[in-house]
């Protein structure tokens, strides 16, 4: 029972609910990465290569051997670099997307923590915290001034 009261309170607090938005919000990016990569990167590039298509670029170490009724008898064994290369573009165009987005987002959260920006409203406990720190140093100035130099 007391499995199912962590389980239950866990989900109550949001934790599964951030999680599982996450997870969803990953795949679709990760489809989106996918045919920007696939369909608007690679054709440019492979039209500037000659038409080289780079999922089917391979180091064959060994070929295919067929016996003389064309029976495999042996499968082909290939380094397959070329997927290596797509998916290490991929990394690379996700990386440096989710660098921007961060990026973004820090500004607006900068933006919403300044208490003398006016534009963005900020929220209520850094407002909070803005007057508290703004009270103590205002109290420790008039200590300051009321202690008398001995």
């Amino acid at each position: 029972m007391k499995l199912f009261r962590e389980f239950k309170e866990f989900a109550v607090k949001g934790n599964m609910m951030d999680m599982a938005i996450g997870i969803i919000i990953g795949a679709s990016f990760n489809k989106v990465i996918d045919v920007l990569v696939k369909k608007i990167l690679l054709p440019p590039l492979s039209l500037l290569s000659g038409g080289i298509n780079l999922q089917d670029k391979r180091l064959i170490l060994r070929e295919t051997v067929l016996d003389a009724n064309g029976i495999l008898v042996n499968d082909e064994v290939a380094i397959g670099y070329g997927a290596l290369l797509e998916a290490f573009t991929d990394f690379i165009i996700i990386g440096f997307t989710i660098f921007i987005v961060v990026k973004f987002m820090n500004r607006l959260r900068n933006k919403a923590q300044d208490i003398k920006d006016t534009a963005v409203a900020t929220p209520k406990d850094i407002e909070l915290l803005s007057k508290l720190t703004e009270l103590m140093e205002e109290q420790n100035e008039l200590l300051k001034a009321n202690q008398k130099p001995s």
